[in-house]
């Protein structure tokens, strides 16, 4: 619970001192309407005259701090002798200054003041958020740097703030609706020998901001926006001075006008919600004493002349720390503290400059309060964004997208980490060199020889392999040289073979092997995309009376089928008419599944959860089997494996493109380590747990685009600077792309393009609108 502290002194320096009142409350909402009700710890105390430290004070600002002659906003600089050079007088300030903060120290260790400071200490928390009103009408006294009280340093998250002694009671204020930006009359006045247009960039970059700015502007302009608008902040940049109790500011080369000559309409603002006034400007003590009158909640100001560069840095440390969420006493302490860091060797006594005065039962806003809205407020972007959405998920309905959404899925296929090989399957591939190795009068123009084949099984079947998955056409008989290449292929109940089964009645297909029956038979077939990538994996599909391969049942399937007879497992439909392998249900690809737009889903097609490696599995050339320079490691790379034995010579042109293929793998894949993926996934699935690709329905993707349509649009809502609007959307686009990858990492397939679209187009159109409405 954060904490108000009241330290009321009324006296005078000279010869009464200081009769001391301080009260320690809840600093609490509750507590606005009625200040009394605080009921607050009551303690009273003195502190005594203290002349040689008020002269001490004024020479301090008047001499020592004055001489450094840094450029101010001050308009009227009274003339001064300055000896010595600027290191001497620098020198000379810290030392004066560091003095003048002994002194008061000194002086709040008085006895008489004892007890307070004890009291202080005692009911006070160092973790607690204080705000410390200072509630004096001395001069003296607001311009002392209670910052430097030690009491301070223990209390990190305390802050100071000056208020009159006597204040009205107030019905004055009254809370702003809700709306979608803060509103801030900015006022850039006489500019001679300063740059204020950085104070105007500075404040154009503030997220949520509704700004009316206003150049060198002549007095019936300034009282034209306070009586017909409301604002949240008043900001004023320019050279201003306090002439006794006065101040003034100067609003153009010409003119300069008092808080007096504005009062209706300052008044008329305080009436309308203003919260805040800011004063960047130099000796605003003189235009915070018509605070009360005014009842102007909160004002920033600086007490002494203020160096341009003092002046731009305290704003800018202000308003991030404020725009940031922290409190406006601590925003104020930030930037103090600051200026202390960054300036005070070549400024000394910037970080005594900024100082907050406000109303005793005035709550400071926070930034987050000042923009507090309603769904009113977001009634533009709601509607802009749902229209978006639905004409993004209309053209996605209709194709135009499936291309830029295949390729945005291929690139993040890519970008997964590395899985390591399937240690269950081993690829015997039969390589160029290995065909130019054989007499092409015994290939027949197949990729391997009847004798070949033949030596090759004859191996792998000495080391128990579990399962032998041929994928090579044999469509044609066995050499009468070779009989027993029919034995193996008609009896080897663990052997596998391949057919195609084609496409038209044209094409219809290419022969199994011969003597191979029906249960070990099984279709090549790949599904393949418009792009001609292999995205997807087909199990099964209805027999064609009308193709040579009369099977229904995919390679990889079957192979897994085979693996799983042992194991127990089945395969079984759902209720639902899914395909189930043990407990893992393979989910149906529809024709508008994902990205696809209309694509062939016919058969059981899933999605291909490639594996993400280099290799799928250990893969050996033939000739190194056949040759006996692996015999002595068969037995370890055989038994209870997998073998796949299939085609990788270019030459045979059984290469497919993969979403890998605009990736460091190579261009294209062969077929068989293609069926290697695909078994593997099956086997991973239902062995390892391993998820298969998964996706959102269809009232799922749209309320993801739709969601992202309305960040979009809310961004540019509340974001004005091209600076800001342009780094908020590279970080949604970042933040969208993050979202989809991580749930690609977990198998789910998103939409980002329709998403990323929507996001853009949003923006635009309401930033486009925006401009459009302010003009």
């Amino acid at each position: 619970m954060s904490k108000l502290v009241v330290l009321e002194l009324d006296g005078d320096f000279e010869r009464q001192g200081f009769r001391v009142t301080l009260e320690i409350g809840l600093d609490s909402h509750c507590y606005l309407n009625n200040y009394a009700a605080r009921q607050p710890l009551k303690i009273k105390g003195y502190l005594p005259a203290n002349p040689e430290l008020a002269t001490n004070l004024q020479q301090h600002w008047q001499e020592k701090y004055r001489s450094l002659g840094a450029d101010a906003r001050r308009i009227k600089i009274k003339k001064i002798v300055h000896k010595g050079s600027i290191n001497q007088r620098i020198q000379e300030c810290v030392e004066s200054a560091n003095q003048l903060q002994y002194d008061l120290n000194s002086w709040l260790k008085s006895e008489s003041f004892r007890e307070i400071d004890r009291r202080l200490r005692e009911e006070l928390n160092p973790g607690e958020a204080i705000r410390f009103l200072i509630r004096t009408e001395d001069g003296n006294l607001q311009k002392l740097p209670w910052h430097l009280w030690d009491f301070f340093e223990r209390y990190p998250k305390a802050e100071v703030a000056l208020s009159p002694l006597e204040s009205k009671a107030t019905n004055a204020w009254k809370t702003n609706q809700p709306k979608s930006r803060v509103k801030i009359l900015v006022i850039l006045g006489h500019k001679d020998g300063i740059d204020i247009e950085k104070d105007l960039e500075i404040l154009k970059n503030l997220p949520g901001i509704d700004p009316v700015v206003l150049v060198e502007p002549k007095h019936g302009q300034i009282n034209d926006q306070l009586w017909e608008q409301s604002w949240d902040i008043i900001f004023f940049a320019g050279h201003s001075e306090s002439d006794q109790e006065t101040g003034r500011i100067y609003i153009n080369p010409i003119d300069s006008i008092t808080i007096h000559q504005l009062w209706y309409g300052l008044r008329k603002a305080v009436e309308r919600g203003l919260k805040l006034a800011i004063f960047n400007s130099c000796d605003g003590l003189g235009l915070a004493k018509q605070l009360d009158d005014l009842q102007i909640p909160q004002m920033i100001v600086m007490r002494e002349l203020v160096p341009d560069r003092v002046a731009q840095e305290f704003l800018k440390h202000f308003l991030k720390a404020f725009t940031s969420g922290e409190s406006l006493y601590l925003a104020v302490r930030e930037a103090r503290q600051r200026l202390h860091d960054d300036l005070e060797r070549e400024f000394p006594c910037a970080s005594w400059l900024p100082i907050i005065c406000q109303h005793p039962a005035a709550f400071p806003p926070t930034w987050q309060q000042l923009r507090k809205t309603n769904i009113r407020q977001l009634r533009t972007p709601l509607i802009a964004s749902v229209a978006i959405a639905s004409f993004i998920t209309a053209i996605r309905l209709l194709g135009i997208l499936q291309t830029w959404e295949l390729q945005a899925f291929d690139q993040m296929m890519r970008l997964r980490p590395q899985e390591a090989p399937d240690p269950r399957l081993l690829i015997v591939t039969v390589t160029e060199k290995d065909v130019q190795n054989q007499n092409p009068q015994e290939r027949r123009g197949a990729s391997i020889s009847d004798r070949e084949l033949v030596k090759l099984l004859e191996k792998l079947q000495q080391h128990q392999p579990k399962v032998i998955g041929l994928d090579i056409y044999r469509d044609f008989p066995a050499d009468p040289k070779h009989k027993k290449l029919e034995t193996y292929l008609g009896q080897n109940q663990r052997l596998i073979a391949v057919c195609e089964v084609g496409e038209t009645d044209q094409n219809p297909g290419i022969r199994p092997p011969a003597k191979v029956p029906e249960n070990r038979l099984s279709f090549s077939d790949f599904p393949v995309d418009p792009d001609n990538v292999i995205r997807r994996q087909i199990l099964g599909m209805a027999v064609d009376p009308t193709s040579f391969c009369g099977t229904d049942t995919s390679f990889s399937l079957r192979v897994a089928q085979a693996y799983f007879a042992d194991r127990g497992i089945e395969l079984k439909r759902t209720k639902e008419g899914n395909l189930q392998i043990g407990s893992v249900v393979f989910k149906k690809l529809e024709p508008d599944t994902g990205g696809y737009y209309q694509i062939d889903a016919r058969g059981y097609q899933v999605m291909l959860n490639y594996r993400s490696s280099r290799s799928v599995a250990k893969a050996i050339a033939l000739t190194d089997i056949n040759s006996g320079t692996l015999d002595a490691e068969l037995p370890h790379l055989v038994k209870n494996r997998i073998v796949l034995i299939g085609t990788t010579a270019p030459s045979f042109k059984d290469y497919f493109s993969t979403p890998y293929s605009a990736g460091q793998w190579p261009q294209e894949m062969p077929g068989v380590m293609i069926h290697a993926h695909m078994l593997s996934q099956i086997l991973s699935a239902v062995l390892d747990g391993r998820p298969l690709l998964w996706w959102w329905p269809a009232w799922g993707e749209f309320l993801w685009i739709w969601g992202w349509s309305f960040v979009g649009g809310v961004i540019a809502w509340y974001l004005r600077s091209p600076k800001s609007l342009g780094l908020a959307i590279v970080a949604g686009l970042g933040i969208l792309y993050g979202f989809c990858f991580v749930l690609l990492l977990k198998s789910c397939w998103i939409p980002f393009v329709p998403s990323a679209l929507a996001f853009v187009v949003t923006n635009g159109s309401l930033v486009a609108y925006a401009r459009k409405q302010s003009k």
